[in-house]
């Protein structure tokens, strides 16, 4: 029974890994993508503080 279990959670550890690995790669194509689309600052005292861009993202309204 003790080699079925450690099996088991070897199958799920490995998947958990896969789905991780994917999430990861995709986040860094989102924030890469969200970098290369930033505008620049039109107020001059804001480069001046250290904003680099702006951008807007509309978020999907979430239905009950």
């Amino acid at each position: 029974m003790e080699g079925f279990v450690t099996d088991w959670l070897n199958l799920v550890l490995r998947c958990l890994h896969v789905i991780v690995a994917i999430a990861w790669i995709g986040e860094s194509f989102y924030f890469v993508a969200l970098d290369n689309s930033l505008k620049p600052p039109t107020d001059p005292n804001a480069r001046r503080r250290g904003v680099f861009g702006d951008f807007w993202r509309l978020r999907a309204a979430r239905c009950i």
